[in-house]
């Protein structure tokens, strides 16, 4: 059997953005992309932390993320499509509020940018379907 092809373009979420040095170039697209929402995420980190060294890891991959990347935007192409993540979500019967809500955003630019949304956290996205293609890696 052969191994599908790369697929062009992706977001990758918070997930893989953390882990991104552990994984394999063939596990994600040709070119990477992040949200705003994710770059948020990140900016957040290390003030969600009083221990001094784990600071210092998430600042360091925080600049390196800014360095790396030119975030999507949320715009309102992706407040249109959180509307339908977001319904998704509610008739699954999840909660779509709190902190999964920042993965209804995420998912939401990806939906509006037609792109698959790579992640280390599928359950976050397993609802989804039809909406925006989950890759797990």
């Amino acid at each position: 059997m052969l191994d599908a092809p790369r697929a062009q373009r992706g977001i990758i979420d918070t997930s893989v953005v953390i882990d991104l040095e552990q994984l394999e170039a063939a596990q994600l697209p040709l070119e990477l992309a992040v949200s705003a929402i994710t770059m948020a995420e990140l900016a957040a980190g290390p003030h969600a932390t009083a221990d001094v060294e784990e600071r210092a890891r998430r600042q360091d991959r925080l600049q390196r993320a800014e360095a790396a990347f030119d975030p999507l935007p949320f715009d309102g192409e992706a407040a249109r499509a959180y509307g339908r993540i977001y319904a998704a979500q509610l008739a699954s019967g999840r909660k779509a509020r709190g902190t999964r809500a920042v993965d209804l955003l995420i998912a939401a630019t990806a939906c509006a940018a037609d792109l698959p949304i790579y992640t280390r956290n599928p359950d976050d996205f397993q609802h989804l379907q039809g909406l925006v293609d989950v890759i797990t890696v």
